[in-house]
């Protein structure tokens, strides 16, 4: 089992650790809940560092990222960034994957899921037929996502780069904590507001960041975050998990990733999608909450009122910012209006439920 630089800190947190995608990682210090909150209240720093990021240079580059991935990166000018995803021949998502513009035209990071980095370098190399200048960094590099709405203000003291202002999906590049060549973008999977830092681990920049971090973050209650609560702030806005509501079988349009489907170039699947775009899509990706009281786990049957299935849940959990159990599932379209009543198999009894809007409210 693989680890990040940032092991020995976590095990001296009192960190409870778990295997995911091939790396030790902590799921909960404090207790989920308890963190969580803290995100959402304030700030908090997770380790993300088990992530991929593939550098993409050259002439080439941005041909190959069109080839690739379903949203529109010749939109990007240098020191802005984009959520997109690969899809493969059949329509369904290699990956969801966020692209960086480092040098427009010139030079890309790609960051990408930790349990898919082998098949996603696999996937990209196979359409580069231009031979585009491809580096996997992901060994290398270290990735912290600071959240929450006071992280930008609690990091500032730390660097010259103004990332009190940075606007949403940009970034900036220059010294952090006395390391330089230090990424800092407005991005992170919680929808608390903050930034992600990513730095090459050398010299052990690694420990002098977090560190520096939580040197002049834990007085203003900065916690550290394990993955348990970013899975349940992630869940709460309603972004997808690959693995969970995004897979090799799911089509972005069946994901409610249309917006990042830009059908003005050319990409893998294009037509497909298109095909589906033109003719709808039989299931949806939905929102829903309880209503009845119980818990929706993943891979629950989701049922109409007649007991006939119609679906099922791929993520579920106590909200803990919302007090009520929530989820995402996969239902028949028709079943995928706002307000439609739909059933949720817990053991062995159907619990009332209703799709609503995402993000949860």
């Amino acid at each position: 089992m693989k680890s990040t630089p940032f092991l020995k800190k976590h095990i001296a947190l009192g960190a409870k650790m778990v295997e995911f995608a091939g790396y030790n990682m902590p799921i909960s210090y404090s207790g989920i809940n308890d963190e969580h909150n803290a995100v959402r209240a304030n700030a908090g720093v997770f380790d993300v560092s088990h992530m991929g990021e593939f550098i993409l240079k050259g002439p080439h580059a941005l041909d190959l990222i069109q080839r690739v991935t379903t949203n529109d990166a010749s939109a990007l000018t240098a020191g802005k960034a984009q959520y997109s995803c690969l899809t493969n021949e059949e329509g369904g998502i290699v990956d969801d994957l966020i692209v960086y513009c480092i040098e427009e035209n010139k030079v890309y990071m790609l960051v990408v899921n930790a349990s898919n980095i082998e098949k996603d370098w696999n996937w990209i190399s196979s359409f580069n037929t231009n031979k585009a200048e491809m580096h996997n960094i992901s060994a290398k590099t270290c990735l912290l996502a600071i959240q929450g709405p006071n992280a930008a203000k609690i990091l500032q003291p730390l660097t010259d780069m103004d990332i009190l202002n940075l606007k949403y999906y940009t970034f900036v590049k220059g010294k952090f904590a006395e390391v330089d060549n230090v990424l800092i973008s407005a991005t992170g999977y919680t929808g608390a507001g903050g930034v992600e830092i990513y730095f090459e681990d050398k010299n052990d920049d690694a420990e002098k960041i977090w560190d520096a971090i939580f040197q002049i973050g834990a007085p203003q209650g900065l916690k550290p975050i394990g993955l348990g609560a970013r899975d349940t702030l992630r869940l709460e806005m309603g972004y997808c998990l690959y693995g969970n509501d995004i897979d090799d079988k799911t089509s972005p349009l069946e994901a409610g990733l249309g917006w990042i489907t830009k059908f003005s170039k050319d990409f893998t699947a294009k037509k497909i999608l298109e095909q589906q775009k033109k003719q709808g899509v039989k299931t949806k990706l939905v929102g829903f909450e309880m209503v009845e009281k119980g818990i929706p786990r993943a891979h629950y049957e989701i049922k109409d009122f007649a007991g006939m299935t119609i679906g099922a849940v791929t993520s579920g959990t106590q909200s803990p910012t919302l007090g009520k159990a929530i989820g995402l599932g996969y239902v028949s379209t028709v079943f995928a209006n706002l307000d439609s009543k739909i059933f949720i198999k817990v053991r062995d009894k159907l619990l009332q439920a209703k799709v609503v809007k995402l993000p949860f409210s």
